[in-house]
């Protein structure tokens, strides 16, 4: 009796490539399954769960960037979605220096919601050391005689003014919120300039910025163009409001536009979401 016949080398390298991409989709109910940590999906998923982070902590002193994934693996969930369980390194996203390290879940539902994200992490840098660098950078805001205002941070030689860095800071603060919301497991984020910025005074103790943010979309490279309001104290949680549009369309045309007015603010976030 004839036996199978073994796959072409090249037929066969296609079938294990178009296995590994299809693995979030094939994944078994119930199935635990390791990914390779260098994996796009695994990357992917850590950076969410450090959009969340980052975030929640409303502390520019305390921004973290991706280090490296340590580990990774994937649960198919039945009736909630896909489930990845991981450890990662972190930068400072400043300096790029080790800031420690994390613990992570994050769920993509299967509904069109948010990732629910728990995460844990080791800081290298000392907290109050961070309370101080968010208590310098709150006082340079304040002090100012006139509002901040900004164009193209940083610019097309990747440069940002020293007067400006407090204003970038707290824009990837804020613009994290709109990357964990908008991520999927097949799309994700970075913040890549801050368009234009005007700071709003108020008679208060908080710090309020209108910003327009420029996201670049993974893997797609499209550049989408977000509305942001965001609102600060040291110690207290960030306040974000936001609209997103493809930046070759007009606000009327961008996402999340259900009811209500282009001018309107759809998306908030605050301590609890």
């Amino acid at each position: 009796m004839q036996g199978l016949r073994a796959a072409p080398p090249a037929a066969a390298f296609f079938f294990l490539l178009l296995s590994e991409l299809l693995l979030p989709v094939a994944a078994a109910p119930g199935a635990e399954r390791e990914l390779n940590p260098s994996s796009r999906l695994a990357a992917g998923a850590a950076r969410v769960a450090l959009h969340y982070l980052n975030f929640q902590t409303a502390s520019p002193g305390a921004l973290q960037a991706l280090g490296q994934v340590r580990k990774a693996t994937l649960k198919s969930i039945p009736n909630s979605g896909h489930k990845y369980y991981l450890q990662f390194t972190t930068e400072d996203y400043k300096s790029g220096e080790n800031a420690g390290s994390c613990l992570a879940t994050v769920l993509y539902p299967k509904t069109k919601s948010p990732p629910v994200v728990n995460i844990k992490c080791m800081h290298t840098k000392d907290q109050k050391q961070i309370q101080e660098e968010d208590n310098t950078l709150y006082r340079k805001i304040k002090h100012q005689t006139k509002p901040i205002m900004g164009n193209n941070i940083p610019d097309s030689y990747g440069n940002i003014e020293p007067a400006l860095e407090p204003v970038w800071a707290l824009a990837v603060a804020g613009s994290s919120y709109i990357m964990w919301e908008k991520s999927t497991e097949n799309l994700g984020y970075f913040m890549t300039q801050v368009k234009s910025v005007k700071q709003w005074i108020r008679k208060d103790d908080f710090i309020e910025f209108d910003y327009t943010v420029l996201l670049h979309e993974i893997p797609t490279q499209e550049i989408i163009s977000c509305h942001m309001r965001l609102t600060w104290l040291p110690g207290r949680p960030l306040k974000v409001k936001y609209f997103c549009a493809p930046e070759n369309q007009g606000l009327e045309d961008g996402s999340g536009m259900e009811s209500g007015s282009a001018a309107g603010i759809l998306h908030e976030g605050g301590a609890n979401f």
